[in-house]
């Protein structure tokens, strides 16, 4: 057949020919860890967010009790004590639903310790029945109608030599999502957190041509099935990448790992959560509206309380316009950069459709507009064996940040060095100690801060870039 490139391996690959007279190159499923045949097409709509009114307020379909401010869930229970009293919960990992049902059903729990850690103007209060079914009516699209069981249930807890602990949490729809709590010495723990199930940087190239994919062979004899959309395998050195997207989450569904993340340093005696950071499963530029609105009540002094500089999101900048998104939002930017070089950024990152000078300067740009308290940020290099951990690239890094901190007054640039961990595959290794060490040094002389980030959890694949879930569901690309 004239213009048809065929090339038919049944074993550990997955072939694809083009219909055009387009070359295609050929996808290996071992290496993207996707066989082809199990991804499905575009979904029509996914978190489509339509109005709903509640005792008069308005609200989207998506919106729970978790993701509500003091005054927005006052309006919805009939009191502002009420409001409070739930996030007394909330705040502690603690279910309301459950901690006010009649029978209670705390668990290991009991009601006496928990009360100790409400506010102490509150602790003789209850939720009625009324308010209950109020604060139900708010996830009246879970079943249960409630944070712990509805929105996300606790499937899974794996904790490493190191007490870094890993969560798998199970969501509504059974789909799973993972979140890492990592103590630290003096007191403290950073949560993890994930914004997406899969991220879209493993994604469709739709301007390659219709493909037809070996889907099975059968007696030696291949079957086909015509697709019309091309996988893209995500950032080389993330196992959350080869997933694909399946979906987003919600803001109450990015809410709840720290919910549960509170719940388990408590009975776990493992270090408060202080710090979050944005480093999870997805990429939050492509969810920017459940990510801003999981910040802005995680720094509200009455709900989680934590300080806006002590949460980070951190974004592979798909567009210059990525970074403007979180111009106003309560956190500190940190952007994924990896490699200065648009070659080697490309390699390392495939979906990069921008040169690293326009995402620069949409960077600088954003942080200009940014309070000066608010103007630190990171820049974020997995380094991987003889990819990008020479002193060439360290030379590169130098002068490419350089720009930024010449051009923002009042910038504080930090430089994370995330030595690569293991996802899987044997094409890429991790640089030795003494490489990263050499790299950070260079970085150092010229005056840039620099710090390598001690591996936590990855003898239970709880360290950066090894979240990925076995939920093999649709893919929304």
């Amino acid at each position: 057949m004239k213009g048809l490139l065929i090339s038919l391996l049944c074993s550990s690959s997955t072939t694809a020919f083009t219909t055009s007279s387009s070359t295609v190159g050929l996808i290996r499923s071992d290496v993207i860890g996707l066989p082809l045949y199990s991804i499905s097409p575009p979904a029509a709509s996914e978190n489509i967010e339509q109005k709903q009114e509640l005792n008069g307020v308005r609200l989207t379909s998506t919106a729970g009790a978790m993701s509500l401010t003091i005054s927005e869930l006052a309006e919805v229970m009939g009191g502002r004590g009420r409001a409070l009293l739930a996030w007394d919960c909330y705040a502690n990992g603690i279910d309301p639903a459950l901690f006010f049902a009649d029978p209670v059903d705390l668990g290991e729990d009991t009601v006496e310790t928990l009360k100790g850690l409400f506010a102490s103007s509150r602790r003789g209060q209850r939720l009625g029945k009324g308010a209950l079914e109020r604060l139900s009516s708010l996830y009246n699209s879970y079943t249960p109608s409630r944070v712990e069981g509805g929105v996300a249930t606790l499937s899974h807890i794996s904790q490493s030599r190191d007490s870094t602990t890993k969560l798998l949490l199970r969501l509504s729809d059974g789909l799973e999502v993972e979140t890492v709590i990592i103590p630290w010495t003096g007191g403290r723990s950073t949560l993890c957190v994930s914004s997406q199930v899969g991220c879209r940087q493993g994604k469709v190239d739709d301007t390659v041509p219709p493909l037809f994919i070996v889907h099975r062979c059968v007696w030696r004899r291949p079957q086909f099935r015509f697709y019309n959309y091309f996988f893209v395998p995500g950032c080389i050195f993330c196992a959350t990448g080869r997933m694909g997207k399946l979906r987003s989450l919600n803001a109450d569904e990015i809410l709840a790992q720290l919910f549960f993340a509170r719940k388990i340093c408590r009975q776990k005696n493992l270090p408060p959560v202080t710090n979050v950071v944005f480093m999870g499963m997805g990429e939050p530029a492509d969810n920017k509206d459940a990510v801003i609105r999981a910040t802005d009540i995680m720094t509200t002094r009455e709900l989680f309380q934590l300080s806006a500089s002590k949460v980070t999101v951190s974004t592979v900048a798909p567009t210059p316009d990525s970074f403007l998104q979180f111009a106003h939002a309560h956190c500190v930017l940190a952007w994924s950069v990896h490699a200065a070089n648009d070659e080697l950024r490309r390699q390392l990152v495939p979906t990069t459709k921008h040169a690293m000078t326009e995402l620069r300067q949409g960077l600088i740009d954003t942080l200009l507009i940014r309070p000066h308290n608010f103007r630190t940020t990171m820049l974020e290099v997995a380094l991987v064996s003889g990819i990008n951990d020479s002193e060439k690239e360290a030379d590169e890094l130098v002068d490419f940040a350089q720009v930024i901190i010449d051009e923002v007054p009042g910038c504080k640039l930090v430089v994370n060095l995330i030595p690569f961990n293991d996802i899987g595959q044997n094409r890429y290794t991790k640089p030795s100690m003494e490489a990263v060490s050499v790299f950070q040094k260079r970085l150092r002389e010229f005056g840039l801060v620099a710090h390598i980030r001690t591996t936590r959890g990855d003898d239970e694949s709880a360290a950066c870039g090894q979240l990925a879930t076995n939920k093999q569901k649709q893919r929304v690309f």
